[in-house]
């Protein structure tokens, strides 16, 4: 039996929080976990830009519900799951995701929680559990599934790394110098390549 787990950005989607800065002009909110692997560090890093600058979740819904799924990404999310079972496994949040993963036509997502005052500020986040891709990936093994993992940054390889089968899919470059023997797919296409092998 078989299970794929995928991140969601990058991968799937645009980048949130880049598509954010684009749309604001705040070149530091394009950090994301290609840059910064403490995922932490990240979002406190963010939480200071958005409370120093005054945004609220409203403005970054505004911003999402304007994104589509990256070209492709459709069409590869029918055949993963016309093929086997797919979950999805990200650090996004339950609030940032709805529209994006309707078009997507609602895969299964494991992801995190916003903190939000009565007033629409983004106070804190609240994780669903501390490092919750690699343990995913654990459990499913341990339910007897063979597993394969996916994603394009550095917050994806500790369920890379736990998973039976792996790749990487457009990551940023020093990663593929620092992690050569992972198998890289640049676009949908090379990634269903990867699983069509292993199914």
């Amino acid at each position: 039996m078989n299970i794929v787990c995928l991140d969601l950005e990058g991968v799937l989607i645009p980048e949130i929080w880049i598509a954010f800065a684009q749309k604001t002009g705040i070149e530091a909110l394009k950090r994301t976990t290609r840059d910064e692997p403490d995922y932490n560090v990240l979002m406190q890093y963010r939480l200071d830009i958005l409370g120093k600058e005054g945004f609220k979740l409203a403005d970054i819904e505004d911003v999402i519900c304007s994104l589509e799924p990256l070209p492709g990404a459709q069409e590869f999310v029918d055949w993963v799951r016309s093929q086997t079972r797919l979950v999805i496994l990200s650090d996004t949040f339950r609030q940032f995701v709805g529209p994006l993963m309707a078009r997507l036509g609602h895969p299964t997502l494991f992801c995190h929680d916003l903190v939000v005052d009565e007033t629409g500020r983004i106070s804190d986040y609240s994780l669903r559990l501390a490092d919750h891709k690699r343990k995913a990936v654990e459990a499913f093994k341990a339910l007897n599934f063979t597993t394969f993992a996916a994603g394009d940054s550095y917050n994806d390889l500790s369920m890379i790394d736990v998973a039976d089968e792996r790749a990487l899919y457009c990551p940023p470059e020093r990663l593929t110098i620092e992690r050569p023997e992972l198998p890289v797919a640049r676009d949908h296409r090379e990634l269903r390549k990867i699983i069509e092998d292993i199914l």
